[in-house]
């Protein structure tokens, strides 16, 4: 039988935390942070939130994930009131690379064309 609920609850913690960094972070350093993809384990236990920023520089990328875990605590606390689930599960923020690695992609395609 195959199971649902993770999914269901990853869709449910992107859309809160995206809305939670909007209205309820207010340290600048997360300011352009956006949240591309939620996996939650099977257990409900731990959530990878992966994110990306417009910016690709290394500073702005260390400044983004030390506002993130510094608020973390505060994203935790506000998705336990707003989701009806047993048990919060545990916060874990990583680095979209994809977004990266597809506008690589992009500017070698462009850069192709340009050539011929």
């Amino acid at each position: 039988m195959v199971k649902y609920r993770d999914r269901k609850v990853a869709q449910e913690v992107q859309r809160e935390v995206n809305d939670i960094l909007q209205k309820r972070v207010r340290d600048p350093r997360v300011q352009d942070v956006t949240i591309t993809d939620v996996r939650v384990t099977g257990d409900l236990q731990q959530a990878t939130i992966y994110y990306s920023i417009l910016s690709d520089k290394a500073s702005e990328l260390k400044k983004a994930q030390e506002g993130l875990d510094k608020a973390t605590g505060l994203i935790r606390k506000e998705l336990g009131q707003r989701l009806r689930i047993y048990k919060t599960p545990e916060l874990i923020f990583e680095r979209d690379e994809s977004v990266a690695y597809g506008s690589r992609i992009d500017e070698l395609i462009r850069n192709l064309n340009k050539n011929d």
